[in-house]
């Protein structure tokens, strides 16, 4: 079994209340979820309109399949021309750990 998770910082472009930003973040979980059946969730700033932070995990038998998605979701949330992607951060953990 493997599990894989990665953090997103974001900075978020013109939004001036706590209202807009979640109306930029949820979209973007709710894609990672549908296309990419992860878990995920904002997980930080979540007092801050123009920051946000998006944790998502995936658990996999193969680890190929599962650097793969990871590898397609940040390249999702890389994409998105409505905030710019700060830092990210990957933990993999594998049967030996």
């Amino acid at each position: 079994m493997y599990v894989g998770t990665l953090s997103f910082d974001l900075l978020l472009g013109d939004v001036r209340s706590l209202k807009e930003k979640r109306s930029v973040v949820r979209p973007i979980v709710a894609e990672l979820q549908r296309r990419f059946a992860v878990s995920a969730a904002e997980v930080d700033h979540m007092n801050l309109h123009r920051r946000a932070g998006i944790g998502l995990a995936m658990v996999s038998g193969d680890a190929g399949h599962l650097t793969d998605v990871l590898d397609r979701c940040e390249r999702l949330v890389a994409g998105r021309p409505e905030v710019e992607l700060l830092s990210v951060r990957r933990r993999f953990h594998g049967e030996d750990d």
